[in-house]
């Protein structure tokens, strides 16, 4: 709903011109983008790198005079990596014209430090879920001064944007969940950092043949690892997972329906294989390594047993002896 408030407010506020964003964002922001560009405005969507970094050379070459908006995801919502954010400011903030910044931080928000006075993000769009909150509610950051159209209308009883009754017990988790994250923020961060690295190098010791996705070490958030097994099917490891109480994603989470593959990973130069042998794993302040050694252990027998199934992984290995 914040993405929603924030983007299609600004459209109705700036009434027209050029939007950017680029092609493995998160699908609010594209399916956002599909309407802007049906209202009128024109987009432009970036490319990015193997990491699923956007190129700062491909967005200063597309800002042009009638430029309005960008938008973004700040920490990728399928592999981890972080845009950076601070660049992208000072690229914005160097013409000479207002470029409005809108970023999702829905994986971002309590997973690294954020200061809206130093990334000059004019709207931020936040999810309660994601920092052990409860589902349905989340947030806007808007800053003082920018502008929004109105885009829901109804009674107002707290905010013009957000009309109707708001409940105040998803307010008070959504609060708590807050308190709890940033009371001891560096530790939870150097934790769910530990953490990453541990689940990582385990996978790496047990499963031969994984690559990782996105960008490593301190270019992703420390919340998310995800990783391509060679020769077998995400779909497949997923469910057997399951049947030991061990839930990850396979692709996008977001857009799981059906058996295409991922538009992150392909975008990233991944090919359909790698891509549906995906898996995502995110921790949290809760996940212990003992969690992840039972992880690591069954995802291990797992892959063992589904590979012995596969004639290409058979041929494969007989063509190496």
């Amino acid at each position: 709903m914040a993405n929603n408030i924030a983007i299609k407010g600004l459209a109705a506020a700036l009434k027209g011109g050029h939007v950017i964003c680029s092609v493995v964002d998160y699908p609010d922001l594209l399916t956002n983008a599909a309407y802007l560009e049906k209202q009128g405005f024109e987009l432009t969507y970036l490319s990015a790198d193997s990491e699923a970094r956007i190129d700062l050379a491909e967005l200063k070459a597309a800002i042009r005079p009638d430029t309005v908006l960008f938008m973004t995801t700040i920490v990728n919502h399928v592999v981890g990596t972080i845009q950076p954010i601070r660049e992208i400011y000072e690229i914005l903030s160097g013409v000479d014209h207002k470029i409005y910044f809108h970023a999702d931080a829905g994986q971002a928000y309590g997973k690294m430090p954020l200061s809206m006075k130093d990334l000059g993000i004019d709207t931020m769009s936040i999810s309660a879920h994601k920092i052990h909150g409860p589902q349905g509610i989340g947030a806007l950051y808007v800053r003082k001064g920018t502008k929004l159209g109105q885009v829901i209308h109804g009674v107002k009883r707290v905010d013009n944007l957000q009309t109707g009754g708001l409940s105040i017990a998803l307010i008070a988790g959504f609060a708590k969940a807050v308190e709890l994250t940033f009371g001891d923020f560096d530790k939870n961060l150097a934790q769910l950092r530990e953490l990453s690295d541990y689940l990582y190098a385990r996978l790496k010791e047990k499963i031969s043949d994984i690559e990782l996705n996105g960008a490593p070490g301190m270019g992703r958030a420390p919340h998310n690892v995800n990783i391509s097994i060679d020769y077998i099917e995400g779909e497949a490891i997923t469910m057997m997972l399951d049947m030991h109480g061990i839930t990850v994603a396979t692709g996008s989470a977001c857009a799981s329906q059906g058996l295409k593959a991922n538009y992150v990973l392909m975008a990233i130069g991944k090919n359909h294989v790698q891509s549906h042998g995906s898996m995502k794993f995110t921790l949290s302040r809760y996940t212990t390594k003992e969690d992840l050694d039972f992880t690591v252990d069954t995802l291990a027998k797992i892959t063992e047993e589904l590979r012995s199934r596969s004639p290409l992984y058979n041929a494969l290995k007989n063509q190496e002896k």
